[in-house]
């Protein structure tokens, strides 16, 4: 393993030093960082600015403010105005403009699977799993995955981290973590803008949001809304049914700041909340009924809605102690359900149905002080987090009981976590251009599985249930305990995780940072969600662990024309949870004890001329098993699901005309994924079932996207192209015939997407 880790940290190294040699000596604070054209203004609630010139990119990474290429991690910052251009409108669309990052979801853009350098859930499909890439909503941890697919709207940035986050931001951040950075009220003056556009799809959408400040550097308010309606993207050829994939998403948010006397004190509430009730994900599934159809076509009697909800609210305080010391606590509550209706056979006949439905909340509280001396630099604190996901599922499968007797499984249980930790991390500067980063955390989590029950029933779809026999809890065969409705399953579970960070960093005399590092990331234990044939399913397995090395370079180039980051890293990965279909079938949660993952990724935006600038971004990853076995089936050496070798993205800003603010940018990019797996499994059939798991992939492919925006005044007009050359894709992918289905279970990607809007600023 050394020899790898020796490898890797070179490979890395070989991309840093000849970059590092040809540094400018012209002031690191200028240019242009990648990847985003957007410039946050950093405040109270983060409180410490570090390093910061003007032009930089603020982020919030280190939970201060720190110019971008401060900041030792490899970290993508995309800007609200960025997030448009590249046609990003929600965060499924993320991964067209973050290296080594896969989103994919079984439900379209409901409740998106995050994959970074290779981690995520893997063939783990259900609602009560934690996701190895954490998500934040202005430094608020969103545990619930059914909250994660939010359209995005009136952000101030978006700051993707790649590699474990295990310090700072704690569990569940083994690949990484991603922080949506709303808007907030600035205290200066009153402004606000309003949106409206138009695309294919009968798409129509709206978006705006006004600010006004009741008392200057002192009281503000912002509030903002985003529309979203449209006709169904893959077209349903069966009578009378409805198109899958269509839009139908409402969302508003309002934001109060509070700076008495624009004193020490800095109080930001807000509230926020929003609904979503398009069609499911059309499938590919039963293929004696895709004859004669098209890659976006389908013909299914049933395709459902994906109705869901989530609403909260937050409170950020922040206190300058002293000039040097900061207090900040971030409080919040945070609910929501989702009820999914999905057709699972793509045919117009009743093989496979579900419903999933969930209801979820959560509270958490952060309080941290930071410390800003001369040559040390602290912040440290507590966490306490609370969250509760009820599920109530069934699954609906033709002929389950006999021929021409259909019936299926019901599904109940309640899941409760608590997570309780404490952190601290300092960077101390040794000299004056090397620096010295340590942190760590101990986080104490604690699970309960309550009130579990399922059972086998008869009966036809949205009709009268007889329930036959308990399958939970009931540790036999489905169907051999009898019904009992009093009968539950009950389960805890508990472990406790040190997690850190050591960095060396060293800034040359051009303003270029090198570093090295060592973090720890870890994913807390969990219990198994799909467990409803039998008892015998339901447990509560080992955390993951990621140990992480690597090394990483930032600078500015050419009198500060090219800004450019790299990295190279590598993971020795533990416990990786997936899902093991045994017969009965009973599905288990089980560790995949050894992975290992390496690569090295950067990105780019060079400015050639006032008028053309060049964005571009790659990455190389080697994601694969070292001991894995499921089904009886020896994995070693698979690649791990959606975990491509190659990803690159790239796009050019072309200025056509410029008169003051007034002017007209086009903006055209590609974005390229090499082959993915979508199981464990790859290429590999279990000996002794019906799986054909080479269906279960997606070969290379690249997406064509177009922007074009006109300025003029106060009005700004848009035209977009998402996906132009109309490519056909598939998104997600899930063995069924391994379970005993004559079918796979396959997502087509959204088709071609155009439209155009206007906006107006005030």
């Amino acid at each position: 393993m050394r020899a790898r880790i020796s490898a890797a940290l070179l490979v890395g190294a070989a991309c840093v030093f000849p970059f590092a040699a040809q540094a400018q000596s012209a002031d690191a604070g200028q240019g242009t960082p990648p990847t985003t054209d957007a410039t946050p203004q950093a405040d109270a609630a983060t409180p410490i600015q570090d390093g910061v010139s003007s032009g930089d990119i603020i982020v919030t990474a280190q939970r201060r403010a720190q110019s971008i290429l401060t900041v030792p991690i490899a970290i993508s910052a995309i800007g609200g105005d960025a997030l448009v251009t590249k046609g990003i409108t929600n965060s499924a669309n993320l991964a067209v403009a973050v290296p080594n990052l896969q989103v994919s979801s079984p439900y379209g853009q409901t409740q998106p699977n995050f994959s970074l350098r290779g981690i995520s859930v893997a063939n783990e499909y259900n609602s009560n799993q934690a996701s190895p890439i954490g998500v934040y909503i202005d430094d608020v941890y969103l545990a619930s995955r059914t909250a994660h697919g939010m359209g995005l709207f009136d952000l101030d940035r978006v700051e993707v981290l790649r590699g474990p986050q295990g310090t700072l931001f704690g569990r569940n951040t083994t690949g990484g973590a991603i922080n949506f950075i709303t808007k907030a009220p600035s205290l200066h003056g009153n402004e606000g803008y309003a949106e409206a556009g138009y695309g294919n799809f009968n798409t129509l959408t709206a978006q705006g949001a006004v600010e006004a400040t009741m008392v200057e550097d002192q009281l503000g308010v912002r509030i903002a809304g985003n529309y979203a309606k449209g006709d169904g993207q893959i077209h349903n050829v069966y009578p009378g049914g409805r198109d899958g994939n269509s839009q139908d998403t409402l969302q508003g948010r309002v934001s109060l700041r509070l700076r008495p006397g624009n004193g020490p004190l800095d109080i930001k509430l807000k509230v926020y909340g929003g609904r979503d009730q398009g069609t499911q994900a059309a499938i590919h599934g039963l293929g004696a009924f895709r004859t004669g159809l098209g890659f976006f076509e389908t013909n299914e009697n049933r395709i459902g809605l994906n109705r869901t909800e989530a609403y909260g609210g937050s409170a950020t305080i922040a206190y300058d102690v002293s000039p040097t010391v900061v207090f900040t606590s971030i409080t919040s509550r945070d609910g929501g359900k989702q009820n999914l209706q999905q057709a699972a056979d793509g045919s117009p006949l009743d093989i496979l149905d579900i419903n999933w439905r969930s209801s979820f909340q959560q509270f958490s509280e952060e309080a941290r002080f930071n410390y800003n001396g001369t040559r040390l630099k602290l912040v440290g604190g507590g966490f306490y987090g609370w969250d509760e996901v009820i599920t109530d599922n069934r699954f609906n499968i033709g002929q389950a009981i006999a021929p021409s007797v259909n019936g299926g499984f019901f599904q109940h249980y309640r899941q409760v976590r608590r997570s309780y930790a404490v952190f601290a991390q300092g960077d101390y500067d040794l000299t004056e251009r090397l620096s010295l980063t340590l942190g760590a955390r101990y986080t104490w989590d604690r699970s309960q599985y309550r009130d579990g029950y399922a059972y086998l029933f008869a009966g036809d779809i949205g009709g009268p249930e007889t329930p036959l026999a308990t399958t939970v809890p009931c540790a036999g065969v489905p169907g051999t305990c009898p019904y009992n409705s009093n009968a539950r399953f009950v389960l805890d579970g508990r472990n406790n995780a040190l997690t850190g960070r050591v960095s060396l960093n060293y800034t040359f005399e051009g303003g270029t940072l090198v570093y090295a590092s060592y973090n720890r990331g870890y994913r807390s234990g969990a219990f198994n969600g799909g467990g409803y044939t039998s008892s015998a399913g339901i447990n509560y397995i080992a955390p993951e662990r990621v140990n992480a090395y690597e090394v990483g370079l930032k600078g500015r180039y050419f009198n500060n024309a090219l800004t450019l980051t790299m990295s190279g890293f590598y993971y020795d990965y533990i416990n990786q949870q997936v899902q093991d279909t045994r017969p009965g079938p009973v599905s288990f949660l089980v560790n995949a004890p050894k992975a290992e993952v390496y690569g090295v990724e950067g990105e780019a935006r060079w400015r050639l001329t006032p008028a053309v600038t060049i964005n571009a971004s790659a990455g190389y990853l080697h994601a694969t098993y070292k001991e894995l076995t499921l089904q009886n089936t020896r994995l070693d050496g698979n690649d791990l699901p959606f975990a491509p070798r190659f990803t690159a993205q790239g796009g050019v800003d072309l200025t056509l005309f410029k008169v003051g603010n007034n002017g007209l940018t086009v903006s055209p990019s590609v974005a390229y994924f090499s082959r993915q797996y979508f199981s464990p499994f790859n290429d590999i059939n279990a000996v002794g079932t019906g799986q054909q798991n080479s269906e279960l992939q997606q070969k290379g492919f690249a997406k064509v996207n177009l922007t074009a925006a006109l300025t003029t005044g106060r009005f700004t007009i848009k035209a977009f192209a998402t996906n132009l050359l109309n490519a056909k894709t598939y998104a997600y992918g899930l063995d069924l015939r391994g379970a005993g289905f004559p079918y796979n279970f396959l997502v087509p990607a959204a088709p071609r997407t155009f439209g155009g809007s206007v906006r107006v600023a005030f």
